[in-house]
């Protein structure tokens, strides 16, 4: 469990520090390019059609683990919209909630015996 808190703090830093800088050189202009990309039917947007489809699963996982209650529903939106940067803090701050259950951590606490 060490190696994946130590995973998923990388990945925050990692991706912070990435957005920093596009948003440094490029602003916030990140709708335009990302659907713009889509809209072109290449490559670029396929990945970007791809990763959108991870992220809903992402966003349904994380709702689903809370049974799709309010504040689950809310956490899954974060999940959707935030991509990894919320979701490594998410599973960070799950890993010791759960105490490293990994079934808790997957299903969340109400599922696990």
């Amino acid at each position: 469990m060490t190696l994946f808190r130590i995973l998923l703090a990388l990945m925050f830093v990692a991706i912070s520090g990435y957005t920093a800088l596009v948003v440094a050189h490029h602003g916030l202009d990140l709708f335009s390019v990302f659907f713009g990309d889509m809209a072109k039917l290449m490559w670029p947007g396929q990945f970007n059609l791809d990763f959108t489809c991870l992220l809903l699963l992402s966003g349904l996982w994380v709702s689903y683990r809370h049974c799709f209650r309010p504040l689950g529903l809310l956490l899954g939106l974060g999940a959707f919209i935030g991509g990894v940067s919320f979701l490594s803090i998410y599973l960070l701050v799950e890993t010791f909630r759960t105490g490293g259950d990994v079934s808790a951590l997957l299903l969340g606490q109400r599922r696990t015996p």
